[in-house]
């Protein structure tokens, strides 16, 4: 029998620890493909920063790269400009690239440094307990905001792939979602470009992925999936935010 679809030799063949209807083990397989297609495992090194997805260098089958908090994409310069050849990515929550690390993604961008940004957004601290974000919606419920993310006292989310997409370091920036078939094909075709660009050595991309995160909103894996399009979709517009022009 033909196997339509093979395991990626891009990850390691282990059950993974996410909770259920957590979609950090699809984006996992989405870059792992990408890789694989594009035949550069040996020329790939991500870096992972601190949060749920921090314990992905268990799953990817290249070399990973952990570093502090917030501070990814600092050390994915560093990475970088010794291998300007590689393929280097961070990956990042929303928790550490949106708050503990908004300095470091911030002037990375303007810098143009030649990185992939892959950054998963779900609206909440997961790993450390359910704490609002600084990408928590108005009215929201947090273990920090048990009566709802009030903006007059805690400011407004931030979008931050609109704001990185200002710096004329980045050259690609796309929002995309993880809850369907078609949005799932949608956000691989949105991974490789970037990486696509990168190898180019075009500058700066950050792909956001809409992300669900029922342990900590309390809801059941498809209830979440309806809330996270009905309300962090409703905030954080899906589509392409900046692209490259021809021949830059």
């Amino acid at each position: 029998m033909n196997k339509i679809n093979a395991f990626p030799q891009a990850l390691v063949d282990v059950p993974m620890h996410y909770c259920p209807g957590c979609t950090h083990g699809i984006i996992h397989r989405l870059i792992a493909e990408v890789i694989d297609e594009m035949k550069i495992l040996k020329e790939t090194i991500g870096v992972a920063s601190v949060g749920c997805s921090c314990f992905n260098y268990d799953y990817f089958n290249f070399d990973m790269v952990a570093t502090a908090h917030g501070r990814a994409p600092a050390t994915a310069t560093g990475v970088k400009r010794v291998h300007p050849d590689c393929l280097v990515f961070t990956y990042q929550g929303d928790g550490d690239l949106a708050s503990i690390g908004t300095a470091e993604i911030v002037h990375t961008a303007v810098r143009g440094e030649k990185i992939s940004v892959i950054f998963v957004n779900n609206g909440i601290y997961g790993m450390t307990g359910g704490q609002m974000a600084p990408t928590s919606l108005p009215e929201m419920k947090a273990t920090t905001a048990p009566y709802g993310r009030k903006t007059e006292s805690t400011g407004y989310p931030i979008k931050m792939t609109e704001m990185l997409a200002l710096q004329e370091g980045c050259v690609y920036a796309e929002r995309t979602k993880i809850s369907s078939v078609a949005s799932i094909a949608k956000t691989k075709k949105a991974i490789k470009k970037s990486f696509e660009l990168q190898l180019a050595k075009k500058g700066f991309s950050i792909v956001e992925i809409l992300s669900t995160c029922p342990t900590n909103w309390g809801l059941e894996p498809l209830e979440s999936i309806k809330w996270m399009e009905k309300n962090l979709e409703g905030y954080y517009p899906i589509g392409v935010i900046k692209d490259a022009k021809e021949g830059e």
